[in-house]
């Protein structure tokens, strides 16, 4: 059996949320069986999003800052400038995959990158995500429709973490938030997106290798 082909890297820039979610819902709803798996890079400007079975309280103060009900899995999460965000459009039938084992893979993309910057980050079984310490650094939320992935992983770089503030992250009221900037000096954050789209890449393709 030949080698699946690596996801496509499309490098989206700034974009708001909203119209980059419905571009998601599109692709994944025109999929077909020869169309390319794609992982989508991009840097949102500041908004809060709630999870489908999301709870309103857990936004406690939003401020002048938009909160967009959207249709992935969690609960509330911030996204803004100086975070990299890796939307995983991927067919899980193609790649023999089941959603928690897209989690696990998703995990362990950040915290191979993390340990580039001689950081030691972890997951954690009773909250999804990527943690240095006790504080979150990355966040996971996905959407399954046909089949097939879309929504991602966040993780935050170089930004204002205050917005954090405002909410109870992904449902946890107190949980700390982190950023690599805090423990690391870092390249640009474009290549810190590079980094993060190959290491799921790798984490993708060794699963491949065990399962076909």
């Amino acid at each position: 059996m030949s080698r699946l082909a690596a996801p496509e890297i499309v490098r989206l820039g700034v974009r708001d949320y909203e119209s980059v979610w419905r571009d998601m819902q599109a692709y994944t709803d025109q999929r077909d069986s020869d169309t390319p798996d794609q992982l989508w890079l991009v840097e949102h400007p500041a908004v809060f999003t709630l999870g489908q079975n999301g709870r309103l309280a857990h936004v406690r103060d939003p401020g002048d800052i938009p909160v967009v009900h959207v249709d992935r899995g969690g609960q509330v999460t911030y996204h803004g400038p100086g975070q990299v965000v890796m939307y995983v459009l991927l067919d899980l039938r193609r790649w023999r995959l089941g959603v928690r084992q897209l989690v696990t893979l998703l995990e362990r993309a950040v915290i191979g990158l993390a340990a580039q910057f001689g950081l030691q980050a972890a997951s954690r079984p009773d909250a999804p995500g990527v943690y240095l310490g006790d504080a979150k650094l990355a966040s996971l939320g996905l959407r399954i429709r046909r089949g097939c992935s879309y929504h991602g992983v966040a993780l935050n770089v170089d930004g204002d973490l205050t917005p954090f503030f405002r909410i109870d992250p992904c449902g946890f009221p107190g949980l700390q938030v982190t950023r690599l900037a805090d423990h690391a000096v870092l390249p640009e954050r474009q290549a810190i997106a590079t980094r993060l789209a190959n290491q799921f890449t790798l984490a993708l393709q060794r699963h491949d290798q065990i399962h076909r």
